[in-house]
């Protein structure tokens, strides 16, 4: 591997808008989708706003996954970050994305620890 890690960065649009505005459900999804990838869970903290709207954070040893819903715009983004080769962030991505039933989905890959900027540019990919 030529990277310290990958990142995956994802729009996820025309997800259940209840799913995206419950605590529960939104921490279930994010902690099954590490799990689903292989990675060991260390930390879960999530939040419920009002009047609407969940972020969270799962830190898993590999790194973490986060999230912030927008329930009133079907949206929520989110970022899968692992560090080494063992676990691919695109499973948990792709679970993640099942499981909030996008219907529209981007996502940009970026290697980390590559070196500068200028180089991490050239290795961006535009997966979907």
């Amino acid at each position: 591997m030529d990277t310290m890690g990958r990142h995956v960065i994802a729009e996820l649009w025309e997800c259940d808008q209840q799913i995206l505005n419950s605590q529960a459900d939104v921490e279930k999804v994010m902690v099954n989708a590490a799990l689903e990838s292989g990675a060991e869970v260390r930390e879960v903290v999530f939040h419920k706003f009002s009047p609407q709207g969940v972020s969270g954070v799962v830190v898993i040893s590999e790194s973490h996954l986060t999230i912030h819903s927008f329930p009133e715009h079907g949206y929520a983004s989110i970022d899968v970050y692992t560090c080494g080769d063992r676990i691919d962030p695109q499973v948990a991505t792709d679970y993640i994305t099942k499981r909030l039933r996008a219907g529209r989905v981007e996502t940009i890959f970026i290697p980390r620890g590559v070196g500068s900027f200028a180089d991490v540019k050239q290795n961006v990919e535009i997966l979907r």
